[in-house]
């Protein structure tokens, strides 16, 4: 079954080029231009991806993308001006899972689709792995504290599964990239920090007396729960 896409873009000809292209992919792909108008349809279509503009009329990517976050944590790419670091910074911080800045090649965008999606599906390992309060199925994609599920989105959740899965090893910022993006990083190193900072919130984390990620100065990030794992 095709994986669906919604694309919220003015952009009438970046919506058919990406429309055309993505088709030839095997992407279904449905677009609007208004924000309001592509909130609505976020509803009733409960697309597997959103491809989202930052510049819209009306109500900016970030608003939209909070809005998004609410109630759903679908894989949100956006798109950004000019490769705007602030824009990249902002996007990150509300929970966008990648972004791509324009001018971009189509070709790129497919890979970060793809790469996204792939981590997004749900595995067959049936793992899970108990670490104190903190319990994490892998196959529902589900990081539970105190019972409660703490909402994780599909990059943030990425990113602690590759730590939980390998305790006691120190990642460094490029290979977390390499890892999440499935691309070779770029010199936006930031982006992985902005991910560690929400996760370390939504775990209620201190960096400074960790229960479950340490930062290892000038290198990286490291899980250091413990618990069992059953694969």
């Amino acid at each position: 079954m095709a994986n669906t896409i919604l694309v919220i873009e003015d952009d009438t000809d970046l919506q058919q080029l990406l429309k055309e292209y993505l088709a030839g992919f095997g992407y279904t792909v449905h677009s609007e231009g208004e924000p309001e108008a592509g909130l609505s349809v976020f509803k009733s279509l409960s697309p597997d991806l959103v491809i989202l503009d930052v510049m819209l009329p009306g109500m900016n990517g970030f608003e939209v993308c909070r809005r998004i976050r609410q109630d759903s944590q679908v894989p949100v790419l956006m798109l950004t001006a000019r490769g705007d670091i602030m824009d990249r910074v902002a996007g990150l911080e509300i929970g966008a899972d990648d972004y791509l800045p324009k001018p971009f090649e189509p070709r790129e965008l497919v890979a970060r689709i793809q790469a996204i999606l792939r981590r997004s599906q749900h595995n067959t390992t049936h793992e899970t792995g108990e670490f104190g309060s903190l319990r994490i199925n892998f196959d529902a994609r589900a990081a539970v504290l105190n019972g409660e599920d703490i909402g994780l989105t599909t990059n943030e959740f990425n990113a602690l599964a590759v730590l939980a899965r390998n305790p006691g090893k120190t990642f460094s910022r490029d290979d977390l990239m390499q890892e999440l993006r499935g691309l070779d990083s770029d010199s936006f190193n930031r982006s992985i920090d902005i991910t560690m900072s929400r996760i370390r919130q939504k775990l209620g984390d201190d960096p400074k007396l960790p229960r479950y990620i340490k930062t290892v100065w000038g290198t990286g990030y490291v899980f250091i729960g413990q618990g069992n794992k059953d694969g």
